[in-house]
């Protein structure tokens, strides 16, 4: 009886140690996928689609050529596949078209976009005339703006919410304020905007992005949603 127990306690120690590897091992891709999607975006960006070489994201992000080619068969499977990451999705279904629901859709807005390309390194993507980059941006952008379409249109639908709303250009204009209300945060607190370092790539060298996002971003957000409550729902109430 003990040795069945001794087994039975080896047995789930063993598998406790074998799902702790791949969790570690699940993270080390991640966060090497990262770095690959983070110096092809820089370089796209910076110099243009025809830069973008496997040689050229490996040099920028670090990451051995090697393992990008166990990834990627070639620059142009790299470019393919290669996508943006943000936080998930935000919900709106459970939102009602009034003054706090709006502000709790504007901190889910906002949350969305502090994922790891941040909200500098989305307007960079979105001054980017090259297409393939701006394809890049409509995996963030085109989500969000659907959202936040569906909740005017209830709004719009229960008597609400004006008629008529130009909804894309009241996504933008949230959009742009956000970028705005980061810069103004950072130059009150004397913080340099982060420039796009030729040899380097990580979160930290990703404009307007840091490892430690998460711990101040919800005040941020937090204020933000409550100018831009005050400024979208006279615009938004019927």
């Amino acid at each position: 009886m003990i040795a069945i127990r001794e087994k039975t306690q080896a047995m789930t120690i063993a598998m406790k140690v074998t799902q702790a590897a791949a969790s570690r091992a699940a993270r080390m891709r991640e966060a090497t996928d990262r770095k690959i999607m983070q110096a092809t975006l820089q370089i796209a960006t910076s110099r243009g689609i025809g830069a973008v070489t496997i040689e050229e994201v490996a040099r920028r992000s670090g990451v051995a050529k090697t393992t990008i080619y166990r990834r990627y068969r070639n620059t142009g499977d790299l470019l393919h596949k290669i996508q943006i990451e943000t936080s998930s999705t935000f919900e709106v279904d459970d939102l009602t078209p009034t003054r706090s629901d709006l502000h709790c859709l504007l901190d889910r807005v906002a949350a969305a976009f502090n994922g790891e390309i941040g909200l500098k390194a989305v307007g960079l993507v979105l001054s980017s005339d090259n297409d393939y980059v701006k394809g890049l941006a409509n995996q963030v952008i085109a989500p969000a703006e659907q959202r936040f379409y569906d909740y005017t249109r209830r709004g719009v639908e229960a008597g609400v919410f004006k008629h008529g709303l130009d909804t894309e250009f009241l996504f933008s204009t949230v959009l742009g304020s956000m970028l705005a209300y980061k810069a103004l945060q950072e130059r009150q607190a004397g913080v340099k905007p982060a420039e796009i370092d030729a040899d380097k790539t990580g979160t930290a060298n990703m404009p307007g992005v840091s490892s430690d996002a998460g711990a101040d971003s919800t005040n941020d957000a937090g204020t933000w949603a409550d100018h831009m409550t005050n400024l979208l729902w006279p615009a938004l109430a019927a």
